[in-house]
């Protein structure tokens, strides 16, 4: 059971790792592709939303957008109803971009897909789904600040052992 975790980390590091030297000659790195995707999937978004949907922390996700802007590649629009919010947008090589990525992404799919049958590749996207949505509880909890349920037992055990 544990290995299914692993399994997941690995095809994500190798995805990864694919990507960040593929888009090097675009000076897209470190996970900014996501970025750029996303913002093109949902021109106007706000940076708090992204950065919930790639699951990283505003913090994360502020500097990334940063990197993107300075290279010309999505830029900001003030919301027409309160100016403190401020809307993402890919620009035309940011389109671009976007239109290479998406070659890719059908490239890795169809890589890692091979050999699956329409009802396998449905029944993995409606379990990773479900996993997803499993650990995305634990995923809020974590950036409220709170503690996961096994940390006060994981102390007492680590106590316990005098680690």
């Amino acid at each position: 059971m544990q290995g299914i975790l692993r399994e997941i980390g690995m095809i994500a590091r190798c995805l990864d790792t694919i990507s960040n030297a593929e888009f090097k000659e675009y000076n897209l790195s470190k996970g900014q592709y996501l970025y750029l995707a996303r913002i093109c999937e949902n021109p106007g978004i706000i940076q708090e939303k992204l950065a919930e949907m790639i699951k990283v922390d505003r913090t994360t996700a502020a500097r990334a957008i940063q990197k993107l802007e300075h290279q010309g590649i999505i830029y900001k629009s003030d919301h027409p109803e309160n100016k403190k919010i401020l809307n993402l947008y890919p620009t035309e090589r940011g389109q671009n971009l976007y239109a290479f990525l998406k070659m890719e992404e059908q490239h890795s799919m169809n890589v890692a897909l091979n050999g699956f049958s329409p009802a396998e590749i449905e029944t993995a996207l409606l379990l990773l789904r479900r996993m997803r949505e499993n650990i995305e509880e634990d995923w809020k909890l974590i950036k409220r600040g709170e503690k996961r349920a096994y940390m006060d037992q994981a102390r007492a055990e680590i106590a316990r052992q005098k680690l």
